[in-house]
């Protein structure tokens, strides 16, 4: 049994609203290193959060199977499924200042943590909060400091041990480098990996930056528009991509060019979810669109297996 099954999840701010996502599938084993990626408002994050009920009302979440663990959470609501964020699921999110109270002094935000899943004296949990503290390299010295006083990236590190402090069997990681230098991005990268190969547990990335989950994942979801548009494993969606969005996402990468060479820019931006047009969304930023794609929305799988094109780029081998 995987650890996450999830089976035509679709999520919407209203009941009246049109979908942010629409028919998300996805299966994590225990250890298993997932990257979801895709460009700014095509569906990921509100996905991740959703499964882990963590979006607050308009949001209303459905799902054909939203499993974790053995537990059943297919109901149809918001927010607050008892159990799931925390003990079951970490998220580390992309902003670490806006994740951790000012008010308060980062050990302490830690220890509330381990103590409300825990329920341990204040003593045993001090000893956890240092052991956390240790975990992700922030001097437990500085368990005493506030946020503000710590820089960027030490903020990013207390914001993993906080969603460790649980002890969850899967990570969500949502862009938890991005608004970091790429020195401190390296060194981010390198501790989740070692924690998760550590303790066991599951991770999703979530990014836009292919190179990164290219590095951190071993298979990944390409998102367009609040959909999968392809799935694959990182050297087959590397090496041959079937999607015109994903081929679009790697030739835009200077590390795929040649030296001199001008790089290729996609055009256009994925439409809100309010103004999506019938059929394939990314029709109108296609170049090899055809009438079919404009009324008929692509079926994953129906043409080549894991991609949602009526006619990719190339027949995958399943």
């Amino acid at each position: 049994m995987s650890l996450l099954e999830v089976r035509d999840l679709t999520i919407r701010y209203g009941a009246s609203a049109a979908p942010a996502v629409t028919g998300f599938d996805l299966s994590v084993e225990s250890g298993e290193r997932i990257g979801i990626v895709g460009e700014s408002g095509c569906g990921k994050t509100t996905a991740m959060l959703g499964l882990a009920r963590l979006l607050d009302p308009p949001a209303e979440i459905r799902a054909g199977a939203l499993r974790f663990g053995g537990r059943d959470l297919a109901v149809a609501g918001t927010r607050g499924a008892p159990g799931v964020a925390g003990r079951g699921i970490g998220v580390v999110f992309q902003d670490a200042t806006a994740s951790l109270d000012p008010c308060y002094r980062v050990g302490e935000q830690i220890a509330e943590v381990v103590r409300a899943h825990a329920r341990v004296s204040r003593g045993a949990a001090s000893t956890r909060v240092r052991e956390l503290l240790q975990a992700v390299e922030v001097p437990v010295e500085r368990s005493t400091a506030f946020p503000h006083e710590l820089s960027g990236g030490m903020n990013q590190r207390v914001a993993i041990a906080l969603a460790l402090a649980a002890e969850p069997r899967l990570l969500i990681a949502d862009e938890p480098t991005s608004a970091l230098d790429v020195t401190i991005q390296a060194q981010i990268v390198d501790l989740v990996l070692r924690l998760q190969d550590s303790n066991g547990m599951a991770v999703i990335w979530i990014s836009h930056d292919l190179p990164l989950v290219a590095r951190v994942a071993q298979r990944a979801l390409v998102m367009y528009a609040g959909r999968v548009v392809e799935r694959g494993t990182l050297p087959r969606l590397f090496e041959a991509p079937a999607h015109p969005y994903t081929a679009a996402l790697l030739a835009s990468l200077p590390e795929r060019g040649e030296p001199g060479m001008r790089l290729s820019a996609l055009s256009g931006a994925p439409p809100a979810a309010d103004r999506r047009a019938a059929g394939c969304a990314f029709a109108a930023r296609c170049s090899r669109v055809f009438e079919r794609c404009r009324s008929e929305v692509p079926i994953e799988g129906a043409a080549a297996p894991g991609v949602a094109c009526h006619t990719p780029l190339r027949q995958v081998r399943p």
